[in-house]
């Protein structure tokens, strides 16, 4: 699995978890707001999780307009 597949795969695991939702109806194209029913605050908290993860620190300025799970995954890959 390439690096980028494991942050996507990483980013929906945590979401799912977090979120009690099916793993397997996440997808990265997807609207996480959306998909997760959440707001920003939780979102904010699915970042704090990601970057506890990866052992980054993720800009809040660098996330204000990502909406997706591809654009969230790349805003992580970008910082490893």
């Amino acid at each position: 699995m390439s690096v980028e597949d494991q942050v996507l795969d990483t980013l929906l695991t945590l979401a799912a978890e977090r979120f009690r939702r099916d793993r397997g109806t996440l997808r990265g194209p997807d609207d996480l707001f959306d998909a997760l029913d959440i707001d920003s605050v939780d979102a904010m908290t699915l970042l704090t999780a990601l970057e506890e993860r990866f052992g980054v620190e993720i800009p809040d300025y660098e996330v204000q307009d990502v909406r997706t799970f591809d654009a969230l995954a790349a805003v992580v890959r970008r910082r490893l």
